[in-house]
């Protein structure tokens, strides 16, 4: 049948594909925004009934919880929509467009096959939690089955847009009628074997295994031909075998073939969260003495099931309400006109007004983000040289994740089960130093290059006075956030609550607050929550691999058994993690390496709350590092025509302090540790 005959039909059955999936993910993305909504309400709620009137509820924390897991898994589709999911981009860039578009379209089929493989076994154990009736241990009895109803669908969903970006990038006509059959197929053949289906021969495969990959090789030569069908089918035959026959080796050769297997995934543009969950997919189904496939699902439920990470759509939700206020240019204008005329004035005012924003975002993309729109400009305008401009909003940046409260401190603390309270202490003096020595940078630059940073217009103290009361709403959200957290009216969790409902009045004082503002910053913030909270679930599960086989135990044992000193071993985990960071995403790297780093940070008799603040400044430093500095494409997205080469040369000087920066906190742990000392 001729393209020219087959087109038309092909076009109008994969728009109507399209067509349903858009609306499917439009209302779970509603969804996901009014229980982002819902959810800061409730936690809110709870605040204020408990401090002012003593009266706690019994059903806060259980709900919010229950609304944080929709709130990840329904938001995956939109996450997905909006180009949100990260992957590593450093072989991708160099391709041609067209090996590029099949590249990640064979990372795609490999993602596709842990997500399918999950939604399989969550479908199960959400019916299994139905049939038993099984009830959560909370005061309310919650049956389980419902909360976990969200993770059923939203796998569902992400599958299917995973499959439709597939079809998006095929470049060849297909039916999407046989697609449909295909999965119609796949749906009854698992629904008639169940969650636990008969092995192959007594082999470690079983026929729902088979089914699966035998659905993602003809749905890949329905939609992409038999070239890609055979590359796909090739990877996982060739993948299988490898892993089936390193069941039995050493943790050496286990642990080498893992981190190939890990970078491999990467390199080809698997987004990173699905990267995780093949790598623990293989180890369930390959290195333990029996399949565990259960373990996607009960991962997939427990990791996210719990209320320390409500914090984290909270804390999101009040930076993007901020963005959107306007507060934070007349921040920067204030700032401007405290430094004056002093050498560098602008980019200290640049340092100094990312340390607030840091302060009350928590996120180092949205300072990047916010700082890239307001502060580069002006400083271009005035005269400044673009790579210092660009290179010191880029080194304040990383503040964000230093600076309480902070995402990735919150999702360490959850992970390794550290004091979150204890953490944000932790970060106060650090964030400030470092704050400094930007600064103290910048004068250098000043003084060398005194064209690079013109002299600023002198204000008189009433100009500046006035500018300050700019900051007023940072400070008072500040003020609420860490003043209600160190005041025992909010847990850490709850501080976040604070935070957005504080951001809300501020844009309410403002006339801004519209429906429209209330949906957009919602739905942004599900979004960044899913694709964080997946990282969460891909780590989860492959760590529960990690340690059936006592990968991170072995590694204890061979430091130890090194006789290394704790700095030789701080400095390897540091080169590792500098490494790391030119090419993960901060969080990912974060989850991926915990497993691993933590246990022997503990062996070696150094303090999980030091360890904590070392972690977050490695993870700044991975975030202006090139090739995949995710803090250097942000600024290069916003800037406009400004090369990337001129951003990187630019922030290579913040780069020397942050690590001058790691040095001293080593030997000076007590900039770390002696404020969360002096509030316990």
């Amino acid at each position: 049948m001729s393209d020219s005959f087959s087109s038309p039909t092909r076009a109008d059955a994969e728009n109507r594909y399209e067509d349903a999936l858009n609306r499917l993910a439009g209302i779970t993305g509603v969804i996901s925004a009014i229980g982002v909504l819902a959810m800061t309400g409730i936690v809110g709620y709870e605040v204020l009934s408990r401090s002012l009137f003593n009266e706690p509820t019994i059903w806060s924390a259980e709900i919010s919880t229950y609304l944080l897991v929709a709130i990840a898994f329904l938001g995956l589709t939109a996450a997905l929509r909006g180009g949100d999911h990260v992957q590593v981009e450093v072989l991708l860039t160099g391709l041609p467009d067209r090996w590029s578009r099949r590249l990640l379209c064979f990372g795609d089929w490999l993602g596709l096959t842990m997500v399918a493989f999950a939604a399989w076994q969550m479908a199960f154990f959400n019916y299994a939690e139905y049939v038993n009736d099984t009830r959560d241990w909370g005061l309310l009895a919650t049956p389980q089955w419902i909360p976990e109803l969200p993770v059923s669908i939203g796998l569902a969903l992400f599958a299917a847009g995973l499959l439709l970006e597939i079809m998006r990038k095929s470049e060849r006509v297909f039916s999407v009628i046989i697609v449909a059959l295909l999965m119609a197929g796949l749906a009854i053949a698992l629904f008639i074997l169940g969650a636990r289906p008969p092995s192959i021969l007594g082999t470690r495969l079983d026929w729902g295994s088979a089914s699966i990959a035998i659905w993602i090789c003809l749905s890949a030569l329905a939609i992409n031909g038999p070239g890609m069908a055979g590359a796909v089918g090739a990877a996982l035959i060739g993948v299988s075998g490898i892993y089936w026959l390193a069941n039995g080796l050493g943790l050496a050769a286990v642990g080498a073939l893992i981190a190939m297997t890990i970078l491999v995934l990467l390199v080809i543009g698997v987004r990173v969260a699905l990267a995780l969950g093949i790598m623990g997919l293989l180890t369930l189904l390959f290195l333990l003495p029996t399949p565990q496939l259960s373990v996607l699902a009960e991962r997939s439920w427990n990791s996210v099931n719990t209320f320390t990470l409500t914090a984290v759509p909270m804390f999101v939700l009040m930076g993007a309400l901020l963005i959107r206020s306007g507060v934070t240019r007349e921040m920067f204008d204030a700032m401007g006109k405290w430094f004056g005329r002093t050498p560098g004035g602008l980019a200290h005012a640049s340092v100094g007004a990312s340390a607030v924003f840091a302060a009350v975002s928590g996120s180092s993309l949205a300072t990047a983000a916010t700082m890239g729109k307001v502060a580069c400009p002006e400083m271009i305008e005035r005269g400044y040289d673009r790579r210092l401009t660009y290179g010191v909003v880029a080194a304040g940046a990383t503040l964000g994740i230093l600076i309480p409260p902070s995402i990735a401190m919150i999702i360490y603390g959850t992970t390794v089960g550290v004091p979150v309270t204890q953490l944000f202490m932790a970060g106060v003096i650090p964030g400030l130093l470092l704050s400094a020595g930007f600064m103290g940078c910048v004068l250098i630059w000043s003084l060398l290059r005194p064209e690079a940073t013109p002299r600023g217009m002198h204000y008189s103290l009433a100009e500046k006075i006035r500018g300050s009361l700019s900051v007023l709403p940072f400070g008072l959200i500040i003020v609420a956030v860490l003043g209600s957290l160190y005041a025992g009216f909010a847990t850490p969790t709850e501080a976040g609550a604070v935070g957005a409902i504080a951001s809300l009045l501020v844009c309410a004082m403002r006339r801004m607050v519209s429906l429209r503002l209330l949906y957009e910053t919602a739905l942004e913030t599900a979004r960044i929550t899913s694709f964080l909270l997946l990282i969460v679930v891909g780590a989860a599960i492959m760590s529960w691999g990690f340690d059936f086989l006592q990968i991170p135990r072995s590694l204890v044992s061979t430091v130890d058994n090194a006789n290394l000193p704790p700095w030789a071993v701080v400095l390897i985990l540091a080169a590792l993690y500098v490494v790391l960071g030119m090419f993960v995403e901060s969080i990912s790297m974060m989850l991926m390496t915990l497993p691993v780093t933590f246990p022997i940070i503990i062996a070696l008799g150094l303090d999980p709350i030091w360890f904590g603040v070392a972690l977050v400044v490695m993870i700044e430093l991975g975030l202006v590092t090139p090739p995949v500095g995710i803090v250097l494409f942000v600024l290069r997205g916003v800037s406009g025509d400004v090369p990337l080469r001129d951003i990187v040369y630019g922030v290579l000087p913040f780069v020397v302090v942050i690590l001058l920066f790691q040095v001293l906190i080593y030997f000076v742990p007590e900039l770390v540790l002696w404020l969360p000392e002096q509030t316990k």
